[in-house]
């Protein structure tokens, strides 16, 4: 019975996994733009501004509503909690220290988390993704720190990414730099995210190179052992061949050798 039950409850978690992937990555865009635009446009209005918030909040609460859902439906719940410690991490964090920052690092966990879980994916395909996905939020989350810093030097979002590229890169040519706290802990946890994702892509270009001999040594193994088998198969009709022809010279011999010798009447 308690097989039957976890099956179920399997079952009623990948249907609602497929149900609601669409919504979430939607709420994921929405709230990518909400954070967006407060920081991008400077002289938003204020209703705006507490639109893009309101939306920021609503989109989290939608995830975190997703994260119980799952939670409840899994079959081994604990198991669940230790297989995903980023998604709780990412679900607490805004109850720690509800900084805008963390609601975006948590986020970014969040979306990771579901698009892992429900889509088979390329891994260079989702390390572009994560690149990508890096560079905006990274660069909009330290110009929202170092604008209104009064000896920040990254005040435009032109700046912001440029920045934001040269630390990923580890490249790092001084010229634009954080002064804040905040903003140093996010360079480098953008510093720690560049060398990951460049690592994931030496491995990845390492693992394609590997694959790609160890196929072709399969192939020429393979044509080895069939030129191989065709050869004793060539060698073994051979035999055959001589076999029978030797089988048949010896018949012809004893057909000749049992003939009656007719004499001549002369003699």
């Amino acid at each position: 019975m308690t097989g039957k039950t976890e099956t179920g409850d399997s079952a009623a978690k990948e249907r609602w996994e497929r149900r609601t992937q669409g919504p979430l990555l939607v709420a994921a865009v929405l709230f990518a733009v909400a954070y967006a635009v407060p920081i991008v446009v400077t002289d938003v209005a204020p209703w705006i501004r507490t639109a893009c918030r309101y939306i920021e909040w609503s989109v989290w609460a939608f995830f975190a509503l997703d994260y119980a859902i799952r939670l409840r439906l899994a079959p081994r719940r604990w198991r669940f909690v230790r297989e995903q410690p980023l998604a709780l991490l990412a679900v607490l964090l805004p109850l720690l220290q509800p900084l805008r920052l963390l609601r975006l690092v948590s986020a970014l966990l969040l979306v990771g988390q579901r698009a892992r879980m429900t889509f088979q994916v390329r891994l260079t395909t989702y390390v572009a993704g994560s690149c990508a996905g890096l560079l905006m939020f990274g660069s909009l989350a330290v110009l929202e720190v170092e604008r209104n810093s009064p000896n920040g030097n990254i005040q435009t979002l032109g700046d912001a990414v440029w920045w934001s590229f040269t630390t990923m890169t580890t490249v790092g040519y001084g010229d634009l730099a954080p002064t804040t706290g905040l903003g140093r802990v996010l360079a480098i946890g953008l510093m720690l995210s560049g060398i990951a994702l460049l690592g994931v892509v030496t491995a990845n270009i390492a693992a394609w190179f590997i694959a790609r001999f160890d196929q072709e040594a399969s192939e020429e193994r393979r044509q080895t052992a069939a030129i191989e088998a065709l050869t004793a198969e060539v060698r073994a009709l051979r035999e055959e061949v001589t076999e029978l022809r030797g089988g048949s010279a010896g018949s012809d011999d004893s057909a000749t050798g049992a003939s009656p010798h007719v004499s001549s009447p002369r003699s």
